[in-house]
């Protein structure tokens, strides 16, 4: 990468996206964040180039199957990808590797993209929209990190024999030791730039993988002295997520506990709209998208929630391209804007997806103006 502006910073300016725009709302919520993307790019000289490929259903309608591996080759030389949502109830006969979702577990596991870093935040002008007492939500900000390339989406073996009544379905869960150390380093040190306290959950009291989970997570411990540890059973800690939300800071999971808590964690914030992911590797690169399906009933109606996905291109400058100046000009925008009411049907509001990115554009220029005079 050249030398710029941005590397004054510490960041790029100059990358390669690949975007994944899917199916349902996906190329909707895609085409919003892109737009805050190019504003904040735009007006700090950052060349960013966008790739457009094909996954999921319409890589199906198009060429055949869900991950193409012309997709797959411009993903894995991208500086990151974004991606939005997979599926819908034209594939949803389609069974094994021929499934809209097979494209998607393919693509983590070869970019080996490990941990899935989900952001839980309540905005305190949305503690009255959802369905708990803003007295359990106010003052939630946690992170779940989820275990993304292992477990029972991936394990081995699987699938079903037989016919009729005796048909069999069976699924693995299946991890190493060395699979869990590096998602729980992951989650050690977030946990040590945060409040210092992390949970680990499992379901130990049954399952042999969980048993594994809890051994290796507590061997880590002593390496992060600075960080209080501790475990919960997975059905335990579901509850508590709900009732006492704003006590918890960094949680680590294993694939399927963790797909189904960080769910869970959307009634906190009011809607699966807003939150964002970031899945990350070894390396640089990392896969962002925000949360939610793609929701095939709001498609093409203009009515969706982008912010996630705003917010997940705010995690990809961050973590990907090294760019924090401007995910915090994107993340001040987004709170601007929800505390002024820029909100969609999800949220009890009337702004449209348009008008929601175009919002956030405009703010997260003030912010960049803002900041640029403070410098100068």
């Amino acid at each position: 990468m050249d030398a710029g502006p941005g590397a004054r910073r510490g960041g790029l300016v100059k990358a390669n996206i690949v975007v994944l725009p899917g199916d349902g709302v996906g190329p909707e919520v895609v085409n919003a964040a892109l737009s805050v993307l190019a504003t904040v790019c735009d007006a700090d000289d950052a060349q960013v180039s966008i790739d457009v490929r094909c996954i999921g259903g319409r890589a199906i309608d198009e060429f055949g199957m869900p991950l193409p591996d012309e997709t797959l080759d411009a993903c894995k030389a991208a500086d990151a990808v974004l991606l939005g949502a997979v599926g819908g109830p034209a594939w949803d006969h389609l069974r094994g590797e021929h499934r809209c979702e097979a494209g998607l577990l393919r693509l983590r596991r070869e970019l080996d993209v490990f941990a899935n870093v989900r952001p839980v935040k309540v905005h305190p002008h949305l503690t009255d929209r959802t369905s708990l007492r803003p007295e359990v939500t106010r003052g939630t900000d946690l992170v779940i990190v989820r275990e993304l390339t292992g477990g029972a989406y991936f394990g081995q073996p699987r699938g079903r024999t037989g016919t009729g009544p005796d048909e069999i379905a069976r699924d693995s869960i299946v991890y190493s030791a060395g699979e869990i150390d590096r998602v729980a380093r992951v989650a050690f040190e977030l946990a040590q730039s945060r409040r210092g306290q992390l949970i680990s959950i499992d379901k130990a009291n049954v399952l042999i993988t969980s048993q594994l989970w809890r051994e290796v997570v507590t061997a880590l411990a002593p390496e992060y002295p600075d960080v209080s540890l501790t475990h919960e059973l997975v059905d335990s800690f579901a509850m508590r997520l709900v009732r006492e939300p704003a006590t918890i800071d960094v949680v680590v999971a294993e694939n399927l506990f963790g797909d189904i808590l960080s769910d869970e964690a959307a009634v906190l914030v009011g809607s699966l709209g807003l939150l964002p992911s970031a899945s990350l590797g070894a390396s640089d690169q990392g896969l962002y998208e925000p949360i939610h399906g793609s929701a095939p009933s709001l498609a093409g109606r203009g009515v969706v929630n982008p912010y996630g996905a705003i917010l997940s291109v705010a995690m990809l400058l961050r973590h990907s391209l090294h760019r924090d100046d401007l995910a915090v000009a994107i993340e001040s925008a987004v709170d601007v804007c929800i505390t002024e009411d820029v909100l969609t049907a999800d949220l009890g509001g009337a702004a449209s997806t348009d008008a929601v990115a175009d919002a956030v554009a405009r703010e997260a220029l003030r912010h960049l103006g803002a900041r640029s005079g403070a410098a100068s």
